[in-house]
């Protein structure tokens, strides 16, 4: 029996957990699970099977110490779901666990650079442009930062 392919979809709340949301073709196509930062709004999400990850966002004083804390969580996250991909939308709150998949556990990363972001890059994606293995811009004008990067198109 084959084995279905296992994608691990991550995000931040509000608009990029939307974009993330939207792929709705590959989640009937493969078995996927969230990894989604903690707000209000990641509260009452009804996907599929998610874990909700430390928000470093809402600290600054606490940032390096819940960073720490979003490494760890992923780390226990991979070992346990065992993806074959890793999709993310960003922001910052997923570097950890898409590094760690990458490096450690030498998954292949997609990522999907922001849909609010036309004219310039974000501190997320110009990090996962050096890392990913699959850089997807959602704009035309996008393309001058980052060259190598996918025109995908809207995904809402």
């Amino acid at each position: 029996m084959k084995k279905k392919i296992k994608v691990c979809l991550i995000s931040n709340g509000g608009g990029h957990y939307e974009q993330l949301k939207q792929l709705k073709e590959v989640m009937k196509k493969y078995d996927c699970f969230y990894v989604v930062m903690k707000t209000g709004a990641s509260k009452n999400a009804k996907e599929r099977t998610r874990y909700i990850i430390e928000n470093t966002n809402d600290n600054h004083i606490l940032y390096f110490f819940k960073t720490i804390i979003v490494a760890i969580q992923s780390f226990i996250i991979l070992l346990q779901e065992k993806p074959d991909f890793i999709i993310s939308t960003g922001a910052g709150t997923t570097i950890p666990l898409c590094y760690i998949g990458k490096k450690i556990f030498r998954k292949k990363l997609i990522f999907i650079e922001s849909f609010a972001k036309r004219k310039t890059p974000t501190k997320t994606g110009q990090f996962m442009y050096k890392v990913a293995d699959y850089f997807i811009v959602q704009w035309e004008e996008m393309l001058k930062f980052y060259p190598n990067a996918i025109l995908g198109g809207w995904i809402y």
